[in-house]
Parts: structure tokens; sequence; C-alpha cells
């Protein structure tokens, strides 16, 4: 097996379980610490903003303009952007919104004592999440695969981003499953599997897709990556830092993320 193929592979693996470890702090803590996740959730924003606008979108509109000319690239480059930010947009439309991943929770709303119907329905609520997560994480996986292929560093940075992400969603899945059951290891293979679905899109795209990967494909998949990322920041994680931040640490964090990005890319040039 080609070494970039092996790359792709597993930096789509370690972006996917980065919900593992997101599952993992719930249980091992009894109150969230609000400003670290308003910071984390800000830092994440900035990370997927900065990768989205500074690299993924002029590398997607760099190979469409050499494929198909100034004007015509620029035109699928754009169409490719708003597409990504419609398709996120129409799955979190049409999952309820007690399964939608991007809804962040904190341990403490899950620390009352449920009626016996609240266990019905927080051991629905983490269900309907996981399935939920692995729906976004597939087509994540893909990209993921698609951009280590195309070029190496930017599949980092994109897992990277992809990773830190994860990590709340990993916390949204475990946390109302393991007060349903109290069960931890069922609560944890829950969350696992749905990360499991971003190697799996990866393993799609590379069995499937790779002979159809064509440069303009590529280019498409990255301002339709770019989108999507850019759509999460702003609809998800930088209202859900607001909600947790009565200063200025979300957009501290949103700095931070930026910063951290630009440096790792600058590192890895």
């Amino acid at each position: 097996m080609d070494e970039i193929v092996l790359l792709a592979l597993g930096l789509t693996l370690f972006a996917g379980l980065a919900t593992g470890i997101g599952s993992a702090l719930a249980f091992f803590t009894s109150r969230t610490n609000t400003k670290f996740l308003a910071w984390s959730l800000g830092f994440s924003a900035g990370v997927m903003i900065y990768v989205s606008m500074v690299e993924i979108f002029v590398k997607a509109k760099g190979t469409l303009v050499e494929e198909h000319g100034e004007s015509a690239g620029y035109w699928w480059t754009v169409i490719g952007f708003f597409s990504g930010m419609v398709i996120i947009a129409l799955i979190d439309r049409f999952i309820p919104s007690v399964g939608n991943p991007h809804n962040v929770k904190t341990v403490e709303e899950f620390h009352t004592e449920p009626t016996h119907d609240e266990y019905a329905r927080l051991k629905k609520m983490g269900i309907f999440t996981a399935i939920a997560i692995a729906i976004h994480n597939f087509p994540e996986g893909i990209a993921t695969f698609a951009s280590t292929i195309q070029d190496p560093n930017l599949g980092i940075a994109i897992a990277v981003a992809v990773a830190i992400h994860n990590i709340p969603e990993g916390i949204a899945v475990a946390v109302p499953l393991y007060f349903a059951t109290g069960d931890r290891k069922k609560a944890f293979k829950w969350s696992f599997l749905s990360g499991l679905s971003e190697p799996i899109g990866a393993l799609f795209a590379w069995l499937i897709l790779m002979p159809y990967l064509t440069d303009t494909m590529f280019g498409m998949i990255f301002a339709g990556v770019a989108g999507i990322m850019v759509f999460i920041s702003l609809d998800e994680l930088l209202p859900a830092a607001q909600k947790y931040d009565q200063t200025h640490l979300a957009i501290y964090g949103v700095v931070s993320g930026m910063f951290v990005m630009a440096l790792s890319l600058l590192l890895l040039m």
C-alpha cells in the first residue's frame, strides 16, 4: 500500500477517534469547566475558519482555475463552497435537535436524577447523537482522505481541525447514554463507534472513489469542505462558546486557534 494512502487512512482514524477522547473526559469530571469549554470551542472555530479560508479555499480555487480558467474556475470554487454550507445545513435541519451533535451540553445538565421517562429520553438522545455524528463524520472522512492524497500537509491540518471539533461531540454521545444506563463501557462504545464512520468514509474514498478523483473533483471537494467548516464554526461552535462565556475567552480561543494553525502550516511547509 502506498505510504500516502496509509497516512491518509491514519489521519482519518485519528480524527474520528477523537470522539473517544471526549467521552473519556466526560467520565472523569463531575463538573464542566465552562471557561475552558468556551475557549476550546472558540479555538476549534479559529482552527476551522483559518484553515478553510487561508488554505482550503485557496487550494480549491487554484486547482479549479488551472483546470477551467480564471473566471469559470472561480465560479466553480464559489459554487462548491456554498454547496458545502447547504449540505451541512440540510443535515442539521433534518436531524432532530435532541440528537444534533452540534448542540453542545455540559455534564451538569445531566446530573439531576432522571425520572423513568427521562431515562428513555436520555438513551434516545445519546443514540440519536451517535447516529448524527456518524452521518457528519462520513463525508469528513472522504474530505480528509482526499485532501491528504492531494496535499499531505493540508490533510494534516484538516485532520487536526476535525479532531478538535470531534471531542465535544464525543461528550454529547457519552454523557446522556451514561446517565441513562449507568454503563460507562456502553456509553464509550457508542461514542467510539460513531467516530469510526470517519475512517470508513476514507476507505470508501480509497476503494470506490479513487479512480474517479480528478483534479476538478478534488477542487470541488476542497471548496465544499471549506464551506462545511465555516458553517459549523459560525452556526454552532461560536454560539456555543459564547453561551458558556461571560468574558472574551471565546474570541481569545478563536485567535489562538488561528495562530496555532498558521504556525503549524508554516512549520509543515
